[in-house]
C-alpha cells in the first residue's frame, strides 16, 4: 500500500481487541447512487434483520464492545454512536438507509451487513500518513454547521483518526470531516474496516473480500489491493 496506516500504543492500550482491514484502490469510478447500490443497501438491511433476529442493534455483542470502549474514552455511546450502529438503526427505521453515492453505498451496504464500522477517504485530499491516537485537545477538526465551516477540538483523550494535516474522524468512526470525504470526483480513495473482540477475525476478512469485490464489480479495471486484517499492538502497512 501507498498510505501507511499507525495505530499508536495507546489506542491499542485502551482496546486490546482492536483489529483493523484496509483497502486502497486506485481508478474508481464514482457517481451519484443507482438502482444496483440501492439494491445493495437493501439488501444489506435484509442481511442485518436476520443477523439481529429481533434485538436492537445496540445489543449485539460486537455493537456493546463499542459501546464499552466509546465510555472508556470519554464518550456517551448513546448520543454519538459508532457509525455501524448509527447505520444500523437508519436501516431498521422507516426511513432506511440514506443513498448518498455509489462508494459511500458500497461501503455503507458492508458496514450494515455485517455489523462492523467501515469508512472511505479520499486519497488525494489526506496529507501523509494516518494515524489512529488518543487526541490532545489541540487538534483541529474542520466540519461544516449551518453551511458554513467551523473548527472544532476532540477532547483530551479522545480517539481520533488524523493525518499530517488535521483530524479526520471524530471519536473514533462517529463523524467524518468533510475535506477527505469519497464525492463523485473520487478516483482515490482508502477503505478501513474496524473491530473489536468478540468479532472473529475472519469475519472481518471476509468483510473485506466482499467489499474488494463490489469495488472491482462497479470500477473495473480499478486497482484494488485489499490488506488482511491487522491485530498488532503497533500497526503500520505501506
Amino acid at each position: 500500500m501507498t498510505l501507511t496506516l499507525t495505530v499508536s500504543d495507546e489506542v491499542h492500550t485502551l482496546a486490546p481487541g482492536f483489529t483493523h482491514l484496509a483497502i486502497e484502490a486506485h481508478g474508481l469510478v464514482n457517481g451519484p447512487s443507482s438502482e444496483a447500490s440501492s439494491a445493495l443497501l437493501d439488501d444489506a438491511a435484509r442481511r442485518l434483520a436476520v443477523r439481529l433476529d429481533g434485538r436492537a442493534p445496540h445489543e449485539d455483542p460486537h455493537m456493546a464492545a463499542w459501546r464499552e470502549t466509546y465510555t472508556a474514552f470519554g464518550s456517551k455511546p448513546s448520543r454519538t454512536r459508532n457509525s455501524a450502529e448509527a447505520l444500523a438503526k437508519r436501516a431498521l427505521s422507516d426511513a432506511g438507509l440514506p443513498r448518498i453515492n455509489l462508494l459511500v453505498d458500497l461501503y455503507n451496504a458492508i458496514s450494515v451487513a455485517h455489523l462492523i464500522p467501515v469508512g472511505g477517504e479520499d486519497l488525494d485530499h489526506i496529507r501523509g500518513g494516518m494515524r489512529l491516537v488518543r487526541a490532545t485537545g489541540d487538534e483541529d477538526f474542520v466540519t461544516v454547521a449551518g453551511g458554513e465551516e467551523v473548527v472544532e477540538h476532540p477532547d483530551a483523550g479522545e480517539v481520533v483518526w488524523r493525518d499530517e494535516a488535521s483530524v479526520t474522524c471524530r471519536r473514533w468512526n462517529w463523524r467524518q470531516g468533510p475535506r477527505t470525504r469519497l464525492t463523485e470526483e473520487t478516483t482515490s480513495g482508502i477503505f478501513l474496516l474496524e473491530s473489536l473482540a468478540p468479532m472473529p477475525v475472519p469475519e472481518v476478512a471476509q468483510a473485506g473480500f466482499e467489499l474488494a469485490e463490489l469495488l472491482e464489480k462497479f470500477s473495473p479495471g480499478a486497482r484494488i489491493n485489499a490488506g488482511e486484517p491487522v491485530s498488532a499492538f503497533v500497526s503500520a502497512q505501506e
